[in-house]
Order: structure tokens, then sequence, then C-alpha cells
């Protein structure tokens, strides 16, 4: 087991916001058109780049209002071999842009110098296939070597963390796992759920923490959901199980819509500001344990701020 309660604020007690939904914000509510909805592919230009910092700046302006922690993801969900491939970045441009996101989000901390919110510089990695879908099943070790250039990549750069988000089956899960533990690095694993709380390949979270833990000698720092609507797993927050407290994160998403309701959208669902914060804020009261609260698809600094105000009024 990775050994980071010194390193990671949000393990000695400090709670944290997280950003909301990167991609469906810049896409629906800027107007960015991402390639293969991969937000890395902005770091290749200063204006690109500039965004996304003014991007991070409004939740670390949220944090400090608030005194709260910032673990900020590098824009690198879709930063993996499969999905650059498809845009037309080889393994040493894709490389370069890993270090790059880490850079970034590695100068907003030092601009704060010590004036702003506790930030967690972390590295984000997402799933080789579709984050609904379990397609292009890999073994761990497939799912090891696959996703070791990008932990290495983030290694090199600097970050605090990795974090692997929109997880839905359990191999891949073990491989990231595998791969961060090579590089040292301490990790945050996160499956998506659907509606009945269930991961998409049918296995249970508790099933799915338990299968990752025993063959990675729990490794993973803690776990999360993402991309799942607060009322989808919510009923999962009931005891105080051992395998439940690792369960440390959730990022939820703006619609209770199912994902395959949301693949076939052709607006975004944005829901209920005010609805949200107050559903994360429950959960947490149902799970204290809980330290790093934020968003996923179709929320936005509205839904955050919602978190954030009800997190320091029970602070």
């Amino acid at each position: 087991m990775t050994d980071t309660g010194q390193i990671l604020p949000q393990l000695a007690g400090v709670v944290c916001l997280t950003d909301g939904g990167l991609e469906t914000d810049l896409c629906f509510n800027h107007g960015i058109d991402l390639p293969q909805f991969a937000a890395y592919d902005l770091l290749r230009t200063p204006q690109g780049r500039q965004l996304l910092l003014d991007y991070y700046r409004e939740y670390v302006a949220i944090a400090r209002r608030h005194d709260l922690g910032l673990v900020l993801e590098t824009p690198t969900w879709r930063a993996n071999p499969d999905w650059a491939a498809l845009i037309g970045d080889d393994a040493p441009e894709l490389d370069r842009l890993n270090r790059v996101a880490v850079a970034l989000v590695r100068e907003l901390r030092e601009e704060l110098e010590g004036a702003g919110p506790t930030l967690v510089v972390s590295g984000c990695i997402g799933p080789r296939g579709d984050g609904y879908t379990p397609d292009l099943l890999m073994s761990p070790e497939q799912a090891r070597d696959y996703h070791r250039a990008q932990v290495a990549s983030f290694a090199g750069g600097g970050v605090d963390m990795v974090s692997a988000l929109t997880l839905n089956y359990v191999d891949e899960a073990v491989g990231i796992a595998l791969a961060a533990a090579e590089s040292g690095l301490p990790l945050g694993l996160s499956f998506t759920v659907e509606t009945d709380g269930r991961l998409p390949t049918g296995e249970e979270l508790r099933q799915a923490i338990d299968a990752v833990d025993a063959a990675t000698d729990a490794y993973p720092a803690y776990y999360m959901i993402n991309c799942a609507h607060p009322t989808h797993f919510d009923h999962l927050f009931q005891g105080d199980a051992a395998w439940l407290q690792r369960v440390m994160g959730l990022r939820g998403n703006a619609s209770c819509m199912s994902h395959e309701e949301l693949d076939n959208a052709q607006t975004l669902d944005d829901g209920d500001p005010n609805a949200f914060g107050a559903q994360l804020h429950a959960l947490r009261r149902a799970a204290p344990w809980m330290t790093v609260l934020g968003g996923c698809c179709g929320t936005d600094t509205r839904h955050i701020e919602q978190v954030a105000r009800r997190l320091s009024r029970a602070a």
C-alpha cells in the first residue's frame, strides 16, 4: 500500500474541491471545438494554454473564497496513444504535451506563491477506449504497458499524484495501478457507474475495489466515483464498511440521465447547480472521510460554487 499521507493533503483531512467537466464546459459553454473531445489539443498554442489557465483560475478563486483545498487535473484525459493517433500525434509529441500539461498546472501553483488554496497537481489519465462502454478490453499487464508512458511523462513532469478517471472495468484499473506503482506516484482511481451504481460491466463497486486492492497490494491511495449523477450512487453510502472508506472522492455529473441517454443527447444538460451542491454535501455527511468533491460532465463553476458553499459552512 502506498504511504502518501504526508504527500497528499486530502489524505491528511484537507477537504479539496476539483474543477467541473472540463471538456463539456469548453465545448458547450465556450464553443471550443476539441478534436476527439481531447482538451490536451489546446496545449499546442499560447492562446489555448491561456484559455486553460483562465479556466483553472476560476476554480482557484472558488477554493480561495471558501478556504478549501483544490485538486487540479491536467487536461490530459484523452492524451493516450489510441486517441492521440486519431488526432495525429506520435509518441514523442504525446510525451511532450503531457509534460506541457503538468508544467501548466505547476505554473499556476507557483503563481499563487502561498496566497491561494492548497493546490494538488494531478496528472489525469483516461481510459483507452470509450469512457461509458467497456470496449478494447485489456489484461492487467496489457493495461500497465499501455498506460506506462503517460504515467512516466507525469512523473518526469513533477506531478503530486495521478488520477485515473472514468474507468469502467477492473483489469484496466489494475494495470494503471501497476504503472503508477512502477513510477512511485500516489494514485486516485475512479470508476464510473451506471444508474444502478454498478460498473458498466456489471460488477458492484465493492467488488471492483476489492479486486484492484487484491491485485495491487492496495496500491491506490484512494478511490473515487466520477461521471455519474449523485442519485446513481448515493444508495451505496450506507454504513461504514471497510471497502466504502476507500472511496474518498466524488466527481458527479450534472445530469441524472444514463450514459446511453447522454451519448444520444444533442444539447448539454447542466442540471440544477443548487441541487447538485446539496446532493454532494449530503453524501459527505453520510461519508465524512470523503475529502475530494467536484464535478464531471455538464458541471461548471456554478455547480462547484454550490458544493464549496456547503462544505465551507460545514467546516
